[in-house]
């Protein structure tokens, strides 16, 4: 599933609390925190936030051990001119 996921944010930030927020509102929140603290918010190419116990950093750390030559800055690049150029 690591193709699914578009970015990997920190939860300290203002921005990353009011993603949260509109997700949870217009149910596209998925929590898998089992109850821990949340310490990072992934946005998935379906346009749902999920929440994650697990920092940003490690799961950036396991997607490349599962990918090594996958970057999601590269995914977005791909996905940024693909729009370009359908339009």
């Amino acid at each position: 599933m690591v193709e699914r996921v578009i970015a990997v944010v920190n939860t300290g930030s203002s921005p990353a609390r009011k993603l949260k927020e509109v997700a949870k509102r217009e149910g596209r929140l998925v929590d898998v925190t089992e109850g821990r603290r949340t310490r990072s918010i992934l946005v998935m190419d379906s346009n749902h936030i999920v929440l994650s116990s697990v920092q940003a950093d490690t799961i950036s750390q396991r997607m490349q051990a599962l990918h090594p030559g996958y970057h999601l800055a590269e995914y977005q690049r791909q996905v940024m001119s693909g729009a370009k150029e359908s339009t």
